[in-house]
């Protein structure tokens, strides 16, 4: 190779390590500070092709796009002095670059850990301020709205950071809260349960009573019918014995004795002793006796 196609090769070489060193991109998704010597002189780059002098400048880039920290399920204190074990969540992202990358360094992960305790003390606060039935459903979403507005204001003025929802998953009670409240609430239901037993024991008690009443009313009543039809049976036998013994007195007697004797010996083992003129063997005489 002769040293003139060497210097030409050279020169383009370096040109293309100069441009590879000095262009750069900005994305979409993508914020950025230019430093020189380490010193911020452009905060805020936009997306898009750049040019940096080698060496000289230095980019850093940070991911633009909302980010999402879970916060540690932690117990807070109620209005009424009952704690509460609240999960939360934040998404956040940046907003002031050179803010974020000054407290920070563009740290994701310092970023969380800077931004995470306030939120903490955020939802200490707020949740203090409320009742139990507030916190779980009442004012919950009043609870959100608040808090993110007052870590959103701290977070920008002393991180470079927009807060852009902080947001409560679940709200639990303590284990022993728990147990405590589902011991109340059996003892509440095996006291309506008594109650209702109770009730239900006094109302069979007093469909049964007015059973029996009615029983006894419809029994004296059936008496009542019945002795006053076997009254007028007797008073209608009697009348009927009376007019027929008025016909023929003779015949009303032979009947009568018949009614006797068959009521005499009605059994084969039954034996009566009689003197041979008693009226009762009247009718057993022959006609010359």
């Amino acid at each position: 190779m002769s040293p003139r196609a060497f210097n030409i090769l050279s020169a383009v070489l370096l040109v293309l390590f100069v441009a590879n060193g000095a262009l750069y991109t900005i994305t979409e998704t993508e914020r950025g500070v230019l430093m020189q010597f380490g010193e911020v002189i452009d905060p805020d780059l936009k997306p898009g092709l750049h040019v940096k002098l080698p060496i000289i400048h230095e980019v850093r880039k940070f991911d633009s796009r909302t980010q999402v920290s879970d916060s540690e399920r932690t117990e807070y204190l109620t209005k009424e002095s009952k704690f509460l074990i609240v999960d939360a969540y934040v998404m956040w992202r940046v907003d002031n670059v050179q803010r974020y990358f000054t407290n920070t360094g563009g740290d994701p992960a310092k970023a969380e850990l800077l931004l995470m305790p306030r939120v903490k003390d955020g939802l200490k606060n707020k949740v203090s301020e409320r009742t139990v039935h507030e916190v779980v459903s009442g004012q919950r979403d009043a609870l959100m709205t608040d808090l993110t507005r007052e870590v959103n204001a701290l977070a920008l003025k002393e991180f470079g950071i927009k807060v852009v929802d902080v947001r409560v998953k679940r709200v639990d009670f303590p284990t022993s809260t728990s147990e405590s409240i589902y011991n109340r609430m059996r003892t509440e239901r095996e006291r309506e349960a008594r109650e209702h037993r109770s009730q239900g024991t006094e109302i069979a008690e007093t469909i049964k009573a007015e059973a029996d009443r009615e029983q006894r009313v419809l029994l004296a009543e059936a008496y009542r019918k019945a002795e006053t039809l076997r009254g007028e049976g007797d008073a209608l036998a009697t009348s009927i014995s009376a007019k027929a013994f008025g016909k023929d007195a003779e015949f009303y007697k032979f009947y009568r004795s018949l009614q006797a004797y068959r009521a005499s010996f009605s059994k084969p083992t039954d034996v009566m002793v009689l003197k041979s003129d008693s009226e009762f063997l009247r009718y057993m005489k022959g006609p010359g006796n």
